[in-house]
């Protein structure tokens, strides 16, 4: 009986480990692993700023806006996106480095460099007589004064670097630095994006550029002035103004456009800008411009029509914004930031403007003086420094003046506009041009100073306006002009303006943001009729396209 119990017991034991195997039997399929953001691929591994690469990974965003990719540390534009791959276009600053991808927070990296592969240079001296464009797989070397001459087309894609060639380089032995001067009847289209925007700079190594390492851009049109036809450029410039009066003359067009380190003083009243405009006719479109590290000033307007937004002045050595011989233009969104220890032998300004050319020229001289420099600009921000007034030279060769130097009869007008830390706000310098205030023609509105050790001057004893004088005018109660001893009530904040890394937006409650004034000449349907004083109001418009550390910025 026992037997036949253990034969049941045995044969139920091996039941139950067959039941038990098959049990263990998995003919599931196997649950897939989750996708993780990642970047298997590179293509090409290699190449110069402008190069097409495809990125292949897992876990993109299929609309392109939502990837951001980086070159090292310098944004690319996603072009085309799967959620298996992205297009980019390699960036201008770009570096060798990794490529990371962001997507939704996360952020991962290339395992391997992505090389940038230096483009070929191509050498630029004498004349260019025929059309030709400038591509940005290329860089182009200024070797002395290279002219675009009439009849002529030069244009520029988006993302091309051009570099000035110092002194030395100069073909003719003349010590003349790279220089790119656009002819009457000639026109420059450098039209860039802000991706992409084209950069003209210095031929030193990064870490070794200086203000005025080369000459700059000379743009020279066939609107009217008030000089003699046979009047030349400044700086050793060949040619003449002419007498064309053609208002609405057409010299190209600069967009999103990057000089950096130009500008060079020959000598005293002979000198090369970083952006220097001759009877530029209002044809020309410019805007999203700016001149960097300039060895003399920013910019200046010899006469013509041209108008002009959103341009930036970094940093430069003598005025920002110099305006002459019968300039009539419109300019809206100005910024200037300075460098507190670089400022000029002559005095630097925020503004200087003049109708004719020195003392003892009368007003009547070439043109019965006709047109009068009678620019008008707003929503203009300078700032030396959020803090004290400077009177130190540092490293300069000389001190800051005043934010708005107005003499030799001049006709401007300036609404809605922000100076801080000048040592002089505004001086009001001639008996003629304190007529033209007085009259209303010469007009300053809705204008804040601050952080000035005088405010409002005259020309004391040079030419008989007094403090007083100018005091009156300036604070009348309809031009809505303020003077603050302290910047800090502007709510600017004044970490917002470090040299290397500045952020410009007024704080949410900033006074700034209200109580602008269109009136007068300020009523011209160029002007955007903005609530805010200064360069900004709730956007940022240098956002993508600018550069505050070109010292240290590879052009490869």
């Amino acid at each position: 009986m026992n037997i036949i119990k253990n034969r049941l017991y045995f044969l139920f034991l091996l039941g139950g480990m067959f039941a038990a195997t098959t049990s263990c039997k998995n003919d599931d399929t196997p649950t897939p692993v989750e996708e993780v953001l990642a970047v298997k691929t590179i293509v090409p591994a290699s190449g110069p700023v402008g190069t097409k690469v495809v990125i292949t990974g897992t876990k993109f965003d299929a609309t392109p806006a939502n990837n951001t990719v980086l070159f090292n540390t310098t944004p690319a534009t996603v072009t085309a996106a799967t959620t298996t791959s992205l297009e980019v276009t390699v960036p201008a600053g770009a570096t060798s480095g990794l490529v990371s991808v962001t997507v939704g927070g996360k952020t991962v990296k290339s395992a391997s460099n992505f090389d940038l592969a230096a483009r070929a240079v191509v050498e630029k001296q004498g004349n260019i007589t025929a059309s030709e464009t400038w591509t940005k797989d290329k860089i182009y070397l200024l070797k002395g004064f290279v002219y675009v001459t009439t009849g002529a087309t030069l244009t520029i894609e988006p993302g091309t670097v051009i570099k000035g060639g110092g002194i030395a380089l100069d073909p003719a032995g003349l010590g003349k630095g790279g220089t790119l001067i656009i002819n009457a009847g000639a026109k420059i289209m450098a039209v860039g994006t802000a991706a992409e925007p084209i950069v003209f700079t210095s031929n030193a190594a990064p870490g070794a550029r200086k203000y005025g390492d080369w000459g700059g851009l000379v743009i020279i049109g066939k609107a009217p002035h008030n000089q003699l036809g046979s009047k030349g450029p400044e700086g050793g410039i060949s040619g003449q103004l002419g007498t064309d009066n053609i208002a609405d003359d057409n010299s190209g067009k600069l967009q999103y456009v990057r000089v950096e380190f130009p500008g060079i003083a020959l000598t005293a009243g002979n000198e090369i800008n970083g952006i220097t405009f001759y009877a530029v006719g209002s044809g020309t479109t410019v805007d999203h411009v700016q001149v960097s590290y300039s060895g003399d000033d920013s910019y200046e307007w010899f006469g013509g029509t041209v108008n002009a937004k959103n341009l930036v002045a970094f940093r430069g050595f003598d005025d920002d914004w110099d305006t002459d011989w019968g300039f009539v233009g419109k300019v809206q969104y100005a910024l200037s930031l300075r460098d507190p220890e670089y400022a000029d032998q002559s005095g630097s300004n925020g503004f200087e403007s003049d109708n004719f050319a020195g003392t003892g020229e009368p007003a009547t001289a070439p043109n019965n003086g006709f047109p009068l420099t009678a620019p008008v600009f707003a929503n203009v921000s300078n700032f030396v420094f959020p803090g004290t007034p400077n009177t130190n030279p540092g490293s300069g060769s000389g001190l800051y003046q005043s934010a708005m130097h107005l003499r030799r009869n001049t006709d401007i007008s300036i609404y809605n506009s922000v100076f801080s830390g000048y040592p002089e706000g505004l001086r009001l310098d001639g008996a003629n041009t304190l007529a033209h205030a007085t009259a209303g023609t010469l007009d300053l509105k809705g204008i804040v100073l601050a952080n000035t050790t005088i405010s409002v001057r005259g020309d004391r004893a040079t030419t008989g306006v007094s403090d007083a004088q100018a005091l009156a005018y300036f604070s009348a109660a309809t031009r809505k002009n303020t003077i603050l001893t302290d910047a800090s009530t502007l709510l600017l904040n004044a970490d917002n303006f470090k040299l290397t890394a500045p952020k410009f937006l007024p704080q949410a409650t900033s006074p700034l943001l209200k109580d602008a004034v269109w009136e007068g000449k300020g009523a011209d349907a160029f002007f955007t009729k903005e609530l805010f004083r200064g360069a900004f109001g709730t956007t940022d418009w240098t956002t993508g396209w600018t550069n505050f550390d070109p010292q240290n910025t590879p052009y490869n």
